[in-house]
């Protein structure tokens, strides 16, 4: 099956950073997190998915189709969720739905309203008289409600309390039991990913350092702890980066199993967690 989103050698230019050959592919049915330290490129490759920034090289296509040359009939199957509010303060919800609805050829209204009522959003509030979590909730019901087949959302769940994270993780596991459909899932919140998403996608200072199944990543990688003494230049190697202090080190690894098999006797292997092998792999100051 053709999948929702394919980006290749994608390349952008600015003053004092570059966005360098970025791939990645999202097939139907799948959640990708897309992760990265602030500054690394997200929202840059989020804003040129979308055709909001002008592309100085490579190609992006939905749909299987050019995301320039089609760009209305693809952004009629996106939703868009945006950490900043992109709607207008003054109007109320129901206003700001009969704005939006506008825009979309395949509108549904019992869907809107059904959000709406599962969401307890208030229809005749203002937008700026909604708090953050209500915002998010309200861009939610405006992306799912014209039956939208990718989800493409930056940060959704940043400044949200957790009981309000946790609601939105679990709408949006709901959502993709719909094999049709596809979410890409900026964050710098990696523990919603570990909820909910199948491939992760780590970005740092511009490039693509994997794009892999969550599983597989969690499955082989090793947190492995243990007495400085055994840290032989032989073993040093196997590591990714490494902490040491007064009172011995600790390190991550691509494959536990092999660290397990070669050096069996004082050390620690534990499964790391997304954070961990983000920070491991994005830190300047964790040297081998």
């Amino acid at each position: 099956m053709e999948p929702i989103l394919e980006v290749k050698g994608l390349y952008k230019e600015f003053r004092d950073f570059t966005l360098k050959n970025i791939d990645m592919e999202l097939g139907r049915g799948y959640i990708m997190g897309f992760i990265g330290p602030n500054g690394a490129g997200k929202s840059t490759t989020i804003k040129l998915i979308m055709n909001l920034l002008k592309k100085d090289g490579g190609q992006i296509k939905i749909f299987g189709k050019d995301h320039v040359e089609h760009e209305q009939e693809i952004k009629n199957r996106i939703g868009f969720v945006f950490d900043e509010n992109h709607f207008y303060e003054e109007l109320t919800v129901s206003e700001m739905k009969w704005v939006v609805s506008r825009l979309y050829n395949k509108w549904d209204e019992n869907a809107f309203k059904n959000y709406l009522r599962k969401f307890q959003l208030p229809e005749n509030k203002k937008i700026k008289e909604l708090s953050k979590g209500m915002k998010m909730k309200f861009s939610l019901a405006v992306a799912l409600s014209h039956n939208a087949e990718f989800l493409i959302m930056d940060e959704p769940t940043s400044g949200l309390d957790p009981l309000i994270r946790s609601e939105l993780l679990d709408i949006l596991s709901e959502e993709i039991q719909d094999e049709n459909k596809a979410v890409l899932f900026s964050t710098h919140i990696t523990s919603d990913l570990d909820k909910i998403a199948d491939y992760i996608t780590l970005i740092d200072n511009g490039e693509i350092v994997f794009s892999t199944m969550k599983d597989d990543l969690l499955n082989n990688y090793g947190l492995v702890k243990g007495d400085k003494k055994v840290l032989s230049p032989e073993f040093r190697k196997m590591f990714i980066g490494i902490k040491e202090n007064a009172f011995g080190f600790e390190g991550l690894v691509r494959d536990r199993k092999a660290v397990k098999r070669l050096f069996p006797e004082n050390i620690i292997v534990e499964k790391p967690t997304l954070e961990e092998i983000m920070l491991y792999h994005t830190r300047r100051d964790i040297n081998v």
